[in-house]
């Protein structure tokens, strides 16, 4: 699938470079990623910024289009929880490393005890039809070098290996395989079995949160389900299942 694996030394952010590719006329294609060495102006959700030391993790993007094998546009929701069971199924296999996902975006693991962010996933509309993904992991970085005290590592979560060209090759493996079952099943998260794999490597699921909503609202409750829109379902103490389908997620505890 990956037609055209480019490498970078540096730039500001593969997400935003593919995505002006797609602006610039005549498309962006499918099976496109752009690998950066280091990122300057990298980003994730809600426009936080990413920093890591340059060559201290796997920063990269892809170009997807999944309209153009039929997938209602309702359904391109579940690209970001795609990409991280990709993610989490690639540095298993190839990082030896346990990775938890948190819902959206969040890729976990776990240094002394603990559970921490080591990596994030963000996905953005190309302008051209298409869906540009970017994917950001620490890998080698020590304690002295994360951003804030609450961020990991693959190195600090005992990785049995923080060779980037492996982790790369298994997350891009992993993720040409669900997103080619997805896209055969028309986006049906149920059908090809990503709904399942996703609430199995979900920490969030059966954790008591709080969800912070747009317009300064927030809902707690415990998260039982994310349902076939991606959404996750939050019972509250009303009594009532709340669909969340963005906002960020707070893990306050585990559910009684």
């Amino acid at each position: 699938m990956w037609r055209e694996v480019d490498v970078v030394q540096r730039t500001g952010s593969t997400n935003s470079d593919l995505v002006a590719r797609a602006a610039a006329g005549g498309g962006l294609r499918e099976g496109v990623v752009l690998v950066a060495e280091e990122q300057s102006a990298a980003r994730g959700r809600l426009d936080r910024k990413w920093v890591a030391p340059a060559r201290s993790g796997l920063f990269f993007s892809v170009s997807l289009r999944p309209g153009d094998a039929g997938v209602p546009m309702e359904r391109w929701g579940w690209l970001p929880l795609l990409t991280g069971v990709a993610v989490a199924t690639g540095l298993a296999r190839a990082g030896g490393v346990d990775t938890a996902l948190k819902w959206p975006n969040d890729v976990l693991v776990t240094v002394g005890g603990e559970e921490r962010k080591a990596g994030g996933i963000l996905a953005e509309a190309a302008g051209d039809g298409g869906v540009v993904v970017g994917v950001g992991v620490n890998v080698s970085l020590r304690a002295d070098e994360l951003p804030v005290p609450t961020a990991g590592s693959l190195a600090l979560a005992g990785a049995v290996s923080t060779d980037r060209d492996p982790l790369l090759r298994a997350v891009l493996r992993g993720l040409e395989d669900w997103y080619g079952r997805w896209r055969a099943a028309g986006g049906d998260a149920g059908a090809c079995g990503l709904q399942e794999a996703y609430a199995a490597g979900c920490a969030t699921l059966g954790r008591r949160v709080r969800a912070e909503l747009p317009g300064d609202r927030a809902l707690v409750g415990e998260a039982v389900a994310v349902d076939g829109d991606g959404r996750l379902i939050l019972a509250t103490e009303a009594g009532v299942q709340e669909p969340v389908g963005a906002g960020d997620i707070v893990h306050l505890r585990a559910a009684g």
